[in-house]
């Protein structure tokens, strides 16, 4: 692709940026779509939230990417929010209108549409998340969105799941999410099966070999198990949740999505299935190359 005077250029924003897999998405997009937009990382140093917000705008850049650990620090520097967004109180993706970004939050959107592409379905389901953090909040919102049946959150700080639970179910508007401290997991009923999301950085590269719970009678009771972590491709609870009988999925496709989703906003294209798995396996392919 040529870059010229009619060259768009979105970014992400971040820090640190410099092993981040979005270009990989965005910009085999393009070329693929024949759209003249490029796409770069931008480390912005801490304290600086603000004027990369604004800098951007004045660059006139089409749209940016949020990433650690500016998700919610990047809110007060927006003309607007998705409701999505508010809600989960977190925004990765900003989109150019009139006057300043409007802040999305694509995770959500991204990891229920490779959900959907896995054939996990979350109505009905009883569900575990491991960790109460920013992302388990935003997964049981999405969970509670999508009529799960049951949420159990496990953490060490049960004080921490409890407020989760709290401001989840207030939204939700019904008692749907119950914490758990982490060590009383043996305590989940005999014969049960759930769907288990890991939503914490335990097990994230370089660290492989860690893992929240290592009891191999607990991954007996998961059906089917998602880790968020996508660096390796496969984790040791997704080992662990296979050697108990369970499906297991990693975090690159929702990696995948949250990226699409973030593309179809600043260009008003649709990418179909053939070319999400294009760039999937482009994807695939530049992890193990960079890792």
């Amino acid at each position: 692709m040529e870059i010229n005077g009619y060259t768009r250029v979105c970014g992400l924003m971040g820090n640190p940026v410099e092993h981040t897999m979005s270009p990989v998405i965005h910009n085999t997009l393009s070329e693929k779509l024949g759209k003249n937009l490029a796409y770069v990382p931008f480390h912005v140093p801490a304290g600086h939230v603000r004027e990369a917000v604004e800098g951007a705008y004045a660059l006139n850049l089409l749209g940016m990417n949020v990433t650690v650990p500016y998700k919610s620090e990047v809110i007060p520097f927006l003309k607007d929010m998705d409701p999505l967004a508010k809600q989960i109180g977190a925004v990765n993706t900003l989109v150019r209108t009139e006057g300043g970004y409007k802040g999305y939050n694509t995770d959500m959107p991204g990891l229920y549409r490779a959900m959907c592409e896995d054939g996990v379905r979350i109505e009905g389901e009883k569900v575990l998340i491991l960790g109460a953090g920013g992302v388990a909040r935003a997964v049981a919102m999405l969970l509670a969105q999508k009529d799960a049946a049951e949420i159990l959150l496990l953490n060490r700080s049960v004080d921490k799941a409890e407020a989760v639970a709290e401001e989840v179910n207030g939204i939700a508007g019904r008692q749907l999410v119950k914490a758990m401290p982490l060590a009383e997991h043996n305590g989940l009923p005999a014969g049960e099966k759930y769907l288990a999301v890991q939503a914490t950085n335990v097990g994230m590269h370089p660290h492989v070999e860690d893992v929240v719970i290592e009891e191999d009678a607990f991954y007996g009771k998961i059906h089917t198990g998602y880790d968020l972590i996508f660096n390796p491709s496969e984790t040791r609870f997704m080992q662990k949740v296979k050697c108990g009988g369970g499906r297991a999925f990693g975090g690159m496709k929702m990696l995948l999505y949250q990226g699409i989703i973030a593309y179809e906003l600043w260009t008003g294209v649709q990418v179909g299935k053939e070319l999400a798995a294009e760039i999937y396996g482009g994807l695939t392919e530049a992890m193990r190359i960079h890792r």
